[in-house]
């Protein structure tokens, strides 16, 4: 995880406000625990009503409702957001088709600068997968994102997506002019590659 020993003053101060958002069922909440607590709790989980929120070390998390019923509700929660995880089930067409539309929700209420992240869920289960990686990879090309696919229950890449969030959002805070450009999607790869997780799927 992201863990900085001389982390700068912004990021001592002040929390990432990252919020997971997506259809309800893509495991939003899932990732979340696992993020937090290292752990996966099968079947514990109702849908979320509305947003709820958790502290982890400089992040504060919000966890969205994925209903059409909610989206007011969460619409309010974009503005403030630094990081937005926007979350499809692979196994489910569904929560990848509407992603365009979760999209163009993030362009109208969020930030300009606002980091957006893709994220694949359950990977675990690429026996019934219905969304192929390629597919995935193409349509966050097509809007300039990051993209990696995720397992809340097994845990792979889930660090991967909020340390690559965070470092980027650090990167921004205290870039020098002399200094390069953080690339998120090289340090991404990079460490995909270090971690021999490609072979996962």
């Amino acid at each position: 995880m992201f863990r900085d020993k001389k982390p700068n003053c912004v990021f001592v101060c002040v929390f990432l406000q990252t919020i997971l958002v997506g259809d309800s069922g893509v495991g939003k909440t899932s990732l979340l625990v696992q993020f937090d607590q290292g752990k996966f709790i099968p079947g514990s989980f109702s849908a979320t009503v509305g947003i709820g929120f958790t502290v982890s070390f400089l992040f504060q998390i919000w966890d969205t409702a994925g209903q059409e019923r909610f989206r007011s509700v969460t619409h309010a929660y974009y503005r403030d957001a630094h990081a937005l995880l926007l979350l499809y089930d692979i196994t489910n067409k569904a929560s990848f088709d509407n992603i365009r539309a979760w999209l163009t929700e993030i362009h109208e209420y969020a930030q300009s600068n606002v980091v957006i992240m893709l994220l694949g869920n359950k990977a675990d289960m690429s026996g019934d997968r219905a969304i192929r990686r390629d597919e995935g990879e193409r349509l966050a090309r097509e809007y300039s994102v990051p993209f990696m696919e995720t397992s809340a229950k097994t845990g792979v890449n889930v660090d991967l997506a909020f340390t690559a969030v965070a470092k980027e959002l650090k990167h921004r805070a205290i870039q020098h002019p002399s200094e390069p450009t953080f690339q998120i999607h090289e340090y991404i790869e990079a460490q995909k590659e270090k971690s021999g997780c490609c072979s996962y799927f």
